[in-house]
């Protein structure tokens, strides 16, 4: 078909390596292009050279197109782009020089953002580098006047902000002084400027003022304003937006500039339109930085939801390119999620629900530690897999090409030195024998290894494709697998396989189909507006009147961009989250259903669950504005036409080993033709492999649907010898981790309670049917060792003499730290039994902070407890659920019995108990789920040998890591530390230097005391695995294996093994980290962190609120501690600022880093954090924290961390110093300020004139 009106149409895919070009040809025709994305040789910009090159080529008019010239525009009818230029820009942190403006006292809110550290065994604690260049703090405040007292409405001016909300005037910004602040930036060279301040998302009248002020200088390229960029709660998140729009929009701006600066002077007249991340398509002055992360996947998505999709069959989309591998899922309608992190920045922004993994063609081979591991390293473009013939790393491509899976005589010859080679198999090859000398190669051959490698990267691959589906109620075998991406046809029958799909589609513009998908792409605008209502069944006129407002100005957008009004969609949505709770869920509008109805559903289905008798809140009014774009036709199926004549034949390495197998070319293949595996198809930018038992078939449109054969194991005979193989040790160690994973993700979408919804305070694990750790997600490492203890407990206790035994339909619960392995009261355990077959085979567990479960305090975390009936319920073995049924009023009594001791209280928050016990049940269900889908899948005697395989793969590592330290330091290791109150804890470490195995002497450790910083023997096994795994420094699995080689010897009575009544709240959250500390300090790994969690609990008769605080972390050899993070056995989030102000009668005065209190050295230590709270009520506020006496010891000569301070300000300015362990009543006007402490130095502080050593390690 011809085009409308006779013009070249181009739809623009820019990636980091390729760009690749989508032409609609005057006649209809359809064109393709790929070009380097990088060629400065030839031209300077590749979308630029590509139109160029298909004007030129087909444009039969006298118009000439020469090289080096502007661009003709008068036959181009429309240019579509999708570009990676803000993702790179923000990957390698090159964007433009910009500085933050916000808030005085939040100046390193960013920098701190939600306090957890990326990795929790990486001891660097490495996080991504900031955007910003300079910080100004600015004096000025916003308050939500809702609990303010009634004295400050008289004392400061009252405004209604947008939301609905009053706020308080508090302080107005000083322009004259921000006026001078801002005349510094620009002669520091400051271009940028991003604006953020508090409570700007309900009032922004401060904001506007500023970025008025910076407009008039005429000096800022670009100014963003935080309450423009993002109108939605959370200072972090919008104020990381703000900063990412105010980074990456210059970049995009440049670009923009020099491509339009290579047309002539009317390409004005012809429709310009980028990709921004949520799938729509945007003119150039709508496009900013912060809308354009996910440009380029983004493409892919719209491509093949348009192409791949029919009702009601769900897609699963399956993008794999060099570095990475990006999945998503469509079913009828574009999934957005509104908060992302990319490269360590998040995003606040409507963005296409997509799932990235860093496993893809250029991801690197490592075989180590008896594993096959996959990236996440990549060999990237440069220098590249080693058959790139330029000196470059083991990849998953060399894999394929060693195999005969991709076919060198059949792909461009562009490497070498000339770049006029073929791909190097034999350089490729013999980077695989060279790994057949190692152990763990177990005599495989160099193709054996090769195509263990692609089992293992594809199963890597196949994790976040689980996790998009499974951990939201979806069946995977229910989808269609759509593959592109330049590699993606190579794996996806394989991966298809092993996910239990039975259709691939892969389209005949796979390789470049985010070009293509471009070309379909839907014109948007959005409008949203935050709110703060209550939902009452039905809208309000006013709620009427808004979305009918922000409708207008979205249709009038897209009409101003030249599109008919007639033609624009509108889509209404309310933000609505249940009260209490702080995740939000989008709802869009359907007709002949309440938002109430449509929000209940998504709840349910996505959570199992709704909460009955709470309200519904409103959040938010959006608007999503649309001008749909083309969808194909799908054409009925053509007759079947039988098999074409194959091109050639080559041998490949399948399942069954090598085969001679048929090679087609995609250009030679009809509709109706069917392809039988194992066979290679060839096409223009890509290659198809077909497994043993797929067949192929041409659709009408070119396409190729592939039918996917099964996928059965081979069975174990039952007295076959099950022999590890590291390949399928491998597999298994992701698929044991993925369901960990998925528990993970349950727990926390099910429970209500901030503890674990938002502040992530739970573990998930598996377990052998004896109670051994398999496998545990890396979520709170306080918890590692220590579930071991209680599920083993639970097994003893249960089927002891007399007792009744664990029974099919039945969950159990503890936490008693002394007599049933638990931590400290407040985390509560539930223990769920795996039956097959009528027989106990594994037990899924998860452990969970409970906000609240009685005691003397609000909280249950008192700081002056001495015994262990203080600090709340205690429960040694309840089975919470019999026969399938929760035991709800069991549970009750036992939770609101601490209520019966004089001057205890049961249970302030009942309703969340039960909640989060319940979302701990369903968290285990999960797991049962998907360990009895591996049973099936690989049979149970199979599995179980892999569960004691992965366990002996975690104890040789732990071995080695022993063995290696003894070789280099000798056999024995010794080390003590302090508690404030001076007590001891002593470490002698000996090494069997011959087989790795050691005793870990606590002997010399103080006695237990009267207080409750006691630990129950699991909290030292806790401290010790996650030393030993953080010690080993590589990717091993996570397991009781660990502590195999270990001996403990920890004397009774002792601090570390206290008596079954003593207080033990504080040794979970404080000992703990001691015991890291003497752990570290032994083996001589690095300086102290801040040994503290700093935990805060405050509230009254109607609420109890709980936190822990971030400090400074420990400098090493290599690297300086990082500033404001938590550290070693805790890595919980905290609340943002105005989540916290919005939801507590408290004023949060100041979080920021407090500085010089890290130690010096040649690696100095990181700097801890100052938070300040002021209550607006009468509240009783406690704090538990050690490190205020003794100071984070430094290491090899650097010097001793600040010691953290706790201090109360008093009304009259009066400070008191409270000790490391205070509660009392705090009234209006007086002020709680925690000074965390700092990390110890590393080496000795160098001389003026010495070189600068290698700063903070950054991810």
């Amino acid at each position: 078909m011809t085009t409308t009106d006779q013009k070249f149409h181009f739809s623009i895919d820019r990636g980091g390596t390729f760009t690749d070009i989508f032409c609609r040809l005057p006649d209809g025709t359809e064109v393709v292009r790929k070009l380097l994305s990088e060629d400065p040789t030839h031209y300077p910009d590749a979308p630029t050279e590509g139109i160029r090159q298909l004007l030129e080529e087909y444009d039969t008019s006298s118009q000439t197109y020469p090289r080096g010239q502007p661009v003709a525009t008068q036959r181009i009818g429309s240019i579509r782009m999708g570009t990676t230029v803000a993702t790179n820009a923000l990957l390698e942190r090159n964007g433009a020089k910009m500085a933050l403006l916000i808030t005085k006292g939040f100046q390193d809110a960013l920098e701190i953002g939600n306090q957890s550290r990326p990795d929790i065994f990486d001891l660097t604690c490495a996080k991504p580098g900031l955007l910003y260049e300079k910080v100004v703090p600015i004096d000025e405040r916003i308050v939500l006047q809702e609990y303010t007292p009634a004295a400050w409405s008289q004392q400061y001016e009252s405004r209604k902000g947008v939301t609905g909300e009053s706020v308080l005037i508090v302080q107005r910004p000083n322009l004259p002084k921000i006026r001078n602040d801002l005349v510094k930036l620009r002669d520091q060279g400051i271009t940028s400027l991003a604006i953020c301040l508090i409570h700007a998302y309900v009032y922004g009248e401060h904001e506007t003022m500023i970025g008025e002020l910076a407009a008039s200088l005429q000096c800022f390229e670009h100014i963003a304003l935080s309450h423009r960029i993002n109108p939605m709660v959370k200072l972090v998140s919008r104020g990381h937006t703000t900063a990412a729009a105010a980074y990456l929009t210059p970049q995009i701006t440049h670009y923009l500039t020099s491509f339009q600066q290579g047309f002539d002077e009317d390409l004005k007249k012809v429709p310009l339109t980028f990709m921004k991340s949520d799938g729509g398509l945007a003119p150039v002055h709508d496009f900013g930085g912060h809308q354009a992360i996910l440009s380029g996947p983004a493409g892919g998505v719209v491509g093949y939801a348009k192409t791949s999709y029919t009702a009601p069959t769900p897609v699963i989309g399956f993008d794999m390119g060099g570095t990475s591998t990006d999945v998503s899922r469509y079913a009828g309608s574009l999934e957005h999620v509104f908060e992302t992190v990319t490269a360590g920045v998040a995003i606040q922004a409507p963005q296409l629900d997509i799932h990235t993994v860093a496993a893809g063609g250029g991801s690197r081979l490592f075989l180590e530690r008896g594993l096959f591991r996959v990236g996440p390293e990549s060999s990237r473009a440069h220098p590249g897999p080693v058959c790139y013939r330029k000196n470059g790393y083991l990849a998953v491509t060399d894999a394929n090409v060693v195999l005969g899976r991709v076919i060198p005589k059949y792909f461009p010859s562009i490497f070498g030195p000339d770049e006029d080679e073929p791909l190097d198999v034999e350089g490729a090859r013999r980077a695989f024998e060279a790994l057949t000398a190692l152990p763990e190669a177990n005599g495989r051959s160099a193709d054996e290894l090769a195509y263990g490698f692609l089992q293992v990267a594809n199963e890597a691959m196949c994790r976040p494709i689980r996790n998009l589906t499974q951990m939201k109620g979806y069946d995977i075998t229910t989808h269609i697998l759509a593959c592109f991406g330049g590699a993606g046809p190579q794996h996806c029958c394989f991966m298809a396989k092993a996910l239990g799909m039975k259709k691939v589609l892969v389209h005949k513009y796979g390789g470049i189909l985010s070009a293509y998908g471009l070309s379909m792409a839907d014109a948007v605008h959005e409008e949203q507006e935050p709110a703060a209502e209550t939902y009452m069944g039905h809208l309000r006129v006013s709620g009427e009147e808004r979305l009918q407002h922000l409708a207008d100005r979205a249709v009038a957008a897209l009409v101003q961009q030249g599109h008919a009004k007639e033609s624009v969609v509108v889509e209404r949505y309310l933000n609505l989250r249940y009260q209490g709770t702080d995740n939000s869920i989008m709802i869009r509008e359907e007709p002949g259903k309440s938002f109430d109805q449509l929000f209940r559903a998504v709840y349910e289905r996505e959570f199992g669950f709704v909460l009955e008798g709470r309200d519904i809140l409103i959040d938010d009014y959006r608007v999503r504005s649309i001008v749909p774009g083309s969808t194909p036709s799908i054409p009925p199926p053509p007759p079947n036409k039988g098999a074409p004549p194959a091109i050639d034949t080559t041998r490949a390495y399948f399942e069954n080993g090598w085969e001679e197998v048929p090679v087609y070319k995609s250009e030679d293949l009809e509709p109706g033709h069917t392809i039988q595996g194992p066979s290679i198809i060839v096409q223009p930018i890509s290659t198809v492999v077909l497994e043993v038992g797929c067949s192929a078939f041409v659709t009408a449109s070119g396409n190729l649907k592939i039918s996917i054969g099964s996928s059965e194991e081979k069975p174990v005979e039952e007295d076959e010898e099950i022999k590890e193989d590291p390949v399928q040790l491998s597999i298994f160690g992701h698929r044991f981790m993925s369901i960990a994973e998925q528990c993970g993700r349950v727990l926390q979408r099910t429970a209500i309670s901030v503890n674990m919804k938002e502040r992530l305070d739970f573990s998930c694990a598996l377990f052998t049917k004896n109670g051994g750790l398999v496998a545990n997600a890396p979520h709170i490492p306080v918890h590692l060792g220590a579930m071991e203890r209680a599920v083993s407990f639970q097994v003893d206790y249960w089927n002891s003499e007399g007792r009744e035994g664990i029974k099919e339909g039945e969950v159990l619960v503890s936490n008693h730290p002394q007599l049933a392995g638990g931590s400290h009261l407040p985390d509560i355990t539930v223990i769920t039994p795996v039956f097959y077959e009528g027989e106990i085979i594994f037990f899924v567990a998860s452990r969970g902070h409970h906000g609240d479960i009685g005691g003397i305090s609000p909280g249950s975390m008192p700081p002056h407890s001495t015994r262990l009936e203080d600090e709340g319920a205690m429960i040694v073995a309840f089975k919470l659920v019999r026969d399938g049924k929760f035991q709800e009023e069991g549970i009750t009594e036992i939770l609101q019995a601490p209520g019966k001791l004089p001057g205890n209280s049961g249970t302030r928050n009942l309703r969340d108990n039960l909640s989060d016990l319940r979302a701990q049940v369903a968290a285990n269900n999960a797991g049962i789920r998907l360990l009895k889908e591996l049973v099936q899948t690989y049979g149970l005697r199979h599995v179980q040998a892999y569960m004691g395989f992965i366990q002996k793969n975690a104890e040789n590592s732990v071995r080695l890591m022993l063995k290696e330290f003894a070789r280099k330091n000798g056999a024995r290791a010794h080390a003590i530390d302090y508690m404030d109150d001076g007590s001891p804890i002593e470490l002698t470490v000996t090494i069997d230097p011959e087989t790795g195995s050691a005793t870990f002497d606590f002997n010399g450790t103080g006695h237990q005391v009267r207080a409750n910083h006691n630990a129950p023997p699991a909290v030292t096994y806790s401290a010790v695995i996650y030393s030993l795994r953080s010690l080993v420094g590589q990717e091993i699995p996570l397991n009781q294996g660990c502590l195999a080689p270990i001996r403990f010897i920890i004397p009774e009575r002792s601090l570390l093994n206290p008596s079954a009544e003593a207080g033990v709240v504080g040794g979970n959250v404080l000992t703990s980290q001691r015991v890291v500390d003497v752990v570290l300090k032994a083996f001589k790994a690095c300086a102290a962190s801040q040994g503290c969690m700093n935990n805060l609990t405050f509230g009254d008769e109607k609420f109890g609120y709980y936190e822990t605080i971030a400090g400074g972390a420990g400098a090493g050899s290599t690297w300086d501690g990082q500033h404001g993070i938590h550290t070693h056995c805790t890595n919980t989030r905290i609340t943002d600022p105005e989540i916290l102000e919005r939801r507590y009668p408290v004023l949060l005065r100041e979080f920021s880093i407090r500085p010089n209190s890290g130690g010096k050295g040649a690696h100095p230590g990181g700097n801890g954090v100052i938070r300040e709270l002021e209550p607006l009520r009468p509240l009783t506020m406690s704090i538990l924290s050690e490190r205020r006496t003794l100071h984070p010891y430094g290491m090899n000569g650097g010097e001793d961390g600040a010691c953290g301070r706790n201090l109360l300000i008093q009304k009259d300015g009066t400070v008191v110093n409270i000790g490391g362990r205070c509660s009392g009543s705090m009234d209006v006007g007086e002020r709680l300020r925690i000074e965390t402490p700092g990390g110890g130095g590393y080496g000795p502080v160098p001389s003026n004139d010495a070189p600068p050593l290698k700063k903070t390690r950054q991810l």
